[in-house]
């Protein structure tokens, strides 16, 4: 494919979210019925999670306030107490948030010039004298399954498998090499790929996550990570093709990236078995059996409407033009760029702004022509980036412990299902550590009791 113009997506309030760890390794953490503060969890949950508000950044601090998924802040009283509620003044509520070279974070009340810390259970701002126990590692709270970009080079890190190397080289992130796992164990991040291998020190992928796997963070307020090994070594683009590998002399900031969660990519295919593809630039045409970048579109939605947009490896939105057509030409926040979905047994119909639905006609092209829609605005939907998937809920991740056999869905962590395609958009859900045995995953017909549990059982 020819070289695109990809603009990146203004990020989301997911991606600006962390968890702030204490000494003892408990989250900072607000209590909802007593409109407290305290540092008892020991995993990053809804009620750890706090969204970093910047109203003022330089390179090593920002001036900040926290708040909450419920709309409330991170207060600190004339007695040193803390609690969570809405600020009074204009300074009320406002830290001074200090970025270490150790990648830990301290915050310092503006008003009363005392630092944010805790004694392992409670949280409180008393003293001015900095120590250990004001310092706090934060975590990205967005979705484990991540894309990094480049700022300075302007691409997205890729795996290559076939070479057991990453490269920061892909302009658009519709590649499933692009997607890579970003698991947190023990204050570090071990990075996965799409083929479940490792990045490691040597620059290398590796099949199993060990010491070598294990990269410190910094984070800054917006998303911005840089990853480390502890010893100085940064990891960053490299040499004219842009390996990813440490070094101890990134150039222009080129050690930080943008962490976003990972967009999801579909193609669409006609009832004829063509693909939905982008030619001319800017016009769709079913016309190819052969799937190409042109071929795949940024899947957006909302799950609280049944309206989505979609985006093509060329930057703009699918929109309704005049004379019915339907091209690739569109911006953002464009009304006509929306469509509403229609599930039909795996398969969908596209209705465009106008109420007529999107359909292939005779010469191939797409316009929103039917008032009733029949096969020819029936579309097969196939993810293009995701060959796992990786769950999350309201209490936290789906996956399994150690401790039994049924599967949870309040785990800090994920546990990896396998998509395996059946017809007609209908994809089979198959255990990452079980591909062997050849296991699906079914809810549990326990659910009235236990309804956080599901089961694992054979298909």
């Amino acid at each position: 494919m020819d070289e695109v113009e990809w603009t990146r997506r203004r990020p989301k309030p997911e991606d600006l979210r962390v968890g702030l760890i204490s000494w003892a390794g408990s989250y900072l953490t607000y209590e909802t019925y007593k409109s407290t503060v305290a540092a008892t969890a020991k995993g990053l949950g809804r009620r750890q999670t706090w969204e970093i508000l910047v109203s003022n950044e330089h390179d090593t601090q920002a001036l900040v306030r926290l708040r909450s998924l419920q709309g409330l802040y991170l207060l600190c009283e004339a007695d040193g107490s803390l609690c969570y509620g809405r600020p009074r003044t204009s300074h009320h509520g406002c830290f001074l948030l200090r970025f270490h070279r150790n990648g830990k974070w301290t915050l310092q009340c503006i008003i009363s010039g005392r630092y944010l810390e805790s004694d392992g259970e409670d949280v409180f701002c008393n003293s001015r004298v900095l120590s250990a126990y004001h310092m706090w590692t934060p975590r990205p709270a967005l979705h484990v399954h991540v894309i990094l970009y480049s700022p300075v080079n302007h691409c997205y890190a890729r795996a290559d498998p076939g070479v057991g190397r990453v490269w920061v080289d892909a302009p658009v992130p519709c590649l499933k090499e692009c997607g890579f796992l970003l698991h947190f164990q023990d204050g570090c991040y071990h990075l996965e790929t799409s083929t479940h291998s490792f990045l490691s020190h040597l620059d290398r992928l590796v099949s199993q996550p060990s010491t070598q796997t294990a990269f410190h963070m910094q984070v800054r307020p917006g998303g911005l990570v840089a990853l480390s090994d502890g010893e100085g070594g940064m990891l960053y683009p490299q040499g004219t093709r842009l390996l990813l590998g440490l070094g101890s002399s990134p150039h222009r900031g080129e050690e930080w990236f943008i962490l976003q969660r990972c967009p999801t990519w579909v193609s669409l295919r006609s009832k004829a078995h063509k693909f939905l593809s982008v030619i001319y630039d800017v016009e769709l045409c079913a016309a190819s059996e052969h799937l190409t970048q042109m071929s795949l579109f940024q899947f957006e939605c909302d799950k609280d409407s049944p309206n989505l947009q979609l985006r093509s490896a060329n930057g703009c939105y699918l929109a309704q033009r005049r004379h019915k057509r339907v091209m690739a030409d569109g911006q953002p926040l464009e009304s006509d760029t929306f469509f509403r979905m229609h599930w039909n047994c795996g398969k969908i119909f596209l209705q465009s702004p106008n109420g007529r639905f999107l359909g292939i006609v005779a010469n191939g092209l797409l316009m929103a022509n039917a008032t009733v829609p029949g096969p020819n605005e029936e579309f097969g939907v196939l993810l293009a980036n995701r060959p796992f998937i990786a769950l999350r809920g309201r209490y936290g991740y789906v996956g399994t412990s150690s401790e039994c056999d049924l599967m949870q869905c309040n785990m800090d962590q994920p546990d990896c299902i396998h998509l395996l395609p059946c017809r007609q958009g209908i994809y089979h859900f198959q255990g990452r550590i079980l591909l062997v045995n050849n296991i699906l995953w079914h809810l549990s017909p326990l659910g009235k009791v236990r309804p956080q549990l599901l089961y694992r059982a054979s298909g």
